[in-house]
């Protein structure tokens, strides 16, 4: 199948347009935060850093670690901006750029987000580290994609739950890498919210639509699992890596929490040592 040139777009140089990545630019295992200047924070621990390309939010560092090719780029805040991201990072490895033609063997990345996040458990304290085992997106993302296979329970008991008028969606981490991560990382269920303010329940000048929204969510359990946390990607990358056969973990370092209305003091030591822990187990 070719793609028109309109529907992929490229830069003069040849690289996707974006990203401003051509394939030999990425690895095969992506480390991804929000924040632009979160990259060198990342890339500092790199034994070698090869390539480095910035163009609006997206910037990207590629190098080696213990012997391991590895890439960490910025998406800035959303799951619109995810989609971009995962859109053009799978072209990267099953688009042919030079002809627009799909490659007739697909490959798989592996792609690991380093996000801040705030718990709406007050048991969950803020500089904990967390994976989402699963994610909940109420963004309207997946109103345009195939549906996705696969429970959707929590994407139910939440729009019940909200009295929402769609239906939001539920993807999971890939197994294999959660289940590299060590005990001391909480697992959860993660809301993935189109917002940060009221979509997350915060009221600064206007009061949110939907009342007590972290105590009802909070309160929510399927199977064991309690809904954790709220922050504004990971449902988008699973639900985009699950349709893309990508495999993906988010990870967080939590921040805030909600219930007790604390926010950590030290929060840059915790994205770092949560960094440092991706990296130790990852590469």
């Amino acid at each position: 199948r070719q793609i028109p040139e309109s529907e992929l777009i490229l830069n003069a140089d040849g690289s996707i347009y974006h990203l401003h990545l051509k394939p030999d630019n990425l690895a095969s295992l992506v480390f991804t935060v929000g924040d632009p200047d979160r990259v060198p924070m990342v890339s500092r621990y790199f034994d070698q850093l090869d390539f480095k390309v910035s163009k609006r939010e997206f910037v990207t560092h590629t190098g080696r670690l213990n012997g391991k090719r590895v890439s960490v780029m910025s998406t800035g805040m959303g799951t619109d901006n995810v989609e971009i991201l995962m859109t053009e990072l799978d072209s990267l490895v099953n688009v042919d750029l030079t002809t627009h033609r799909v490659k007739p063997m697909e490959k798989s990345l592996e792609i690991i987000r380093l996000g801040t996040s705030g718990s709406m458990q007050a048991d969950i304290p803020v500089g904990s580290l967390l994976a989402s085992e699963v994610a909940v997106g109420i963004d309207t993302l997946m109103q345009f994609y195939p549906s996705l296979e696969g429970s959707q329970a929590w994407a139910s008991l939440v729009q019940k739950t909200l009295d929402l008028s769609f239906l939001p969606y539920q993807a999971s981490a890939s197994s294999d890498l959660l289940q590299k991560l060590p005990s001391d990382f909480y697992r959860g269920v993660t809301l993935t919210a189109p917002g940060f303010y009221a979509p997350q329940g915060r009221e600064v000048r206007l009061k949110p639509k939907l009342d007590d929204m972290i105590g009802r969510l909070g309160a929510l359990e399927i199977d064991g699992l309690k809904m954790t946390n709220f922050e504004m990607e990971t449902a988008g990358y699973y639900a985009m890596g699950k349709l893309l056969n990508h495999r993906m973990l988010s990870l967080n370092a939590i921040v805030a929490n909600r219930p007790t209305g604390e926010f950590d003091k030290e929060a840059e030591k915790t994205v770092d040592r949560m960094i440092r822990a991706a990296l130790d187990v990852f590469c």
